[in-house]
């Protein structure tokens, strides 16, 4: 390394840079090639395999998909979720923290410039005749100091791409974690409705129970029953009264998971109980075509945003073979002082060039092009298998989807059927035509398939919130240069 010192390049207008300087400032404008956006693992078919007949364009993907479901509390729930969950919040100060980072590192493409000012006072004390050899002296002098590291192998703008991608991947990031607080508070919500719904079926029947009780106990008294008869429809009341506390307590910590997600206080009470809750009617959800996830899922964009940030930190680690050129120039002007002389202000200037090329680095260089060589291929193996988990994702939700519809079918008419049969049964026990081991059966029949039917609307509207996670949502994508970064408190409801 050798580092060049030149007397004054400066006159009354400014510095004057050689013809050599200026072509290495152009050289360092140049513009860092843009990676490639990366391949597929597999060829992807024009469309999912489990999508129903009749599908709609994918265009007709809803924006607000929660609102689809027609419940006002849902709705309601899930846009205040977007806007006070910590998650979320937590998301966009990482997309802050990167777009800051791109920032800083774009800075190095530019000169860095600052102010030098000083103030000198020297009295040597000596009689005045000494002082013509050793003066006092009193300076003032005021610089502008410029700095500057010249781009030759694009090397710091391949970081500052880089930097920029992160940015991207971050406020992808934003766009999955509304997804995520979205769905979960969907889920959480239906997994809410449901317990009550299976709770209000699981006490009618136990008071129902109890009424067979005390007919029981009636005809014990007449002796037209056994004891055996009264303990066995005891039995039955107490056991469907042992399921409500495991209710109770899904009840309760669905309530906490809701306010978590809220970003409320756990301890207060979110959703109010609703007795005329229905659930939502069956309807076609437009799954489009596999290759559209790549834009539509967060999970991808961000994933595809690292594999361009990696490449191009590749292109950095290469660029460490290539020379460095340092450029600094120091300008400004002083005002000295010489015993009693003020000397006229005067202009002062130091530019120097330093160059430095690797040449022996015992490797160091060439392991760190093959570490970051390996990062970049592994943020492509993640993204391509990424892609093919979110396929998958899609072409299990479509089928989860389709065959909870069919079961939900099929537990709606078997719930007819065994009403049915037990208001038959209810008949035949009061005449004695039947004994109450039938009744009882039947009536835990019927307990069992309405239990089931409640449980299969539960998955049919899970497999909905779940469809529409895996196909990205409809969420629309999220600016870097323009999200959110707003504070927490500023965002939370008391």
């Amino acid at each position: 390394m050798t580092l060049a010192s030149r007397p004054s390049l400066v006159d009354g207008t400014g510095i004057r840079l050689p013809a050599a300087v200026l072509a290495l400032l152009a050289l360092s404008a140049c513009s860092t090639p843009t990676p490639p956006a990366p391949s597929a693992p597999v060829a992807l078919a024009t469309q999912f395999s489990n999508e129903q007949p009749g599908a709609p364009a994918a265009q007709a993907l809803d924006a607000a998909w929660w609102d689809g479901f027609g419940d006002v509390t849902l709705a309601r729930l899930v846009n205040e979720a977007l806007s006070t969950n910590q998650d979320v919040a937590m998301a966009l100060q990482r997309v802050r923290q990167a777009r800051a980072g791109a920032d800083a590192q774009g800075s190095r493409l530019l000169p860095t410039v600052g102010l030098q000012a000083g103030v000198s006072r020297s009295e040597s004390g000596v009689p005045d005749a000494v002082k013509q050899g050793l003066p006092d002296t009193r300076a003032l002098r005021v610089g502008v100091d410029v700095s500057w590291e010249i781009d030759l192998a694009g090397g710091v703008q391949a970081t500052r791409d880089a930097a920029q991608a992160d940015a991207l991947a971050a406020a992808a990031g934003v766009h999955g974690a509304r997804l995520l607080v979205a769905s979960e508070v969907g889920r959480q919500y239906f997994v809410l409705r449901s317990a009550e719904e299976r709770l209000r079926i699981v006490q009618a029947l136990a008071a129902a129970q109890r009424q067979t009780a005390l007919r029981v106990e009636g005809r014990l008294r007449e002796g037209q029953a056994s004891a055996f008869d009264l303990d066995r429809a005891r039995a039955e009341a107490d056991a469907l009264d042992a399921q409500v506390p495991a209710l109770r307590m899904l009840l309760g910590t669905t309530q906490t998971k809701l306010a978590v997600l809220l970003g409320r206080n756990p301890s207060a009470q979110v959703v109010a109980s609703d007795q005329a809750f229905a659930w939502a009617a069956p309807r076609v959800i437009a799954a489009g075509q596999p290759s559209e996830l790549l834009r539509r899922r967060p999970d991808l964009v961000a994933a595809e945003a690292r594999v361009g940030a990696e490449a191009l930190r590749s292109e950095e680690a290469r660029a460490q073979w290539w020379p460095k050129l340092y450029l600094s120039a120091l300008v400004g002007r002083q005002d000295l002082r010489l015993n009693a002389l003020d000397l006229a202000p005067v202009a002062f200037s130091n530019v120097a060039m330093a160059f430095a090329a690797p040449i022996f680095n015992a490797g160091r260089i060439e392991a760190g092009i093959k570490v970051q060589s390996a990062r970049a291929d592994e943020a492509l193996l993640a993204w391509q298998k990424a892609v093919l988990v979110a396929v998958q994702e899609v072409e299990d939700s479509l089928l989860v989807r389709s065959q909870e519809a069919d079961r939900a079918a099929a537990l709606a008419l078997t719930v007819q059927n065994r009403r049915r049969s037990l208001q038959r049964a209810e008949s035949l026990q009061r005449e004695g035509q039947i004994d109450l081991l039938v009744l009882l059966d039947v009536q835990r029949s019927v307990l069992a398939s309405e239990l089931a039917l409640s449980d299969g609307r539960l998955q049919q509207a899970l497999a909905d919130v779940q469809l529409y996670k895996a196909l990205g949502g409809g969420l629309p994508p999220v600016d870097p240069t323009r999200a959110d970064t707003s504070s927490l408190a500023s965002r939370t409801t008391p």
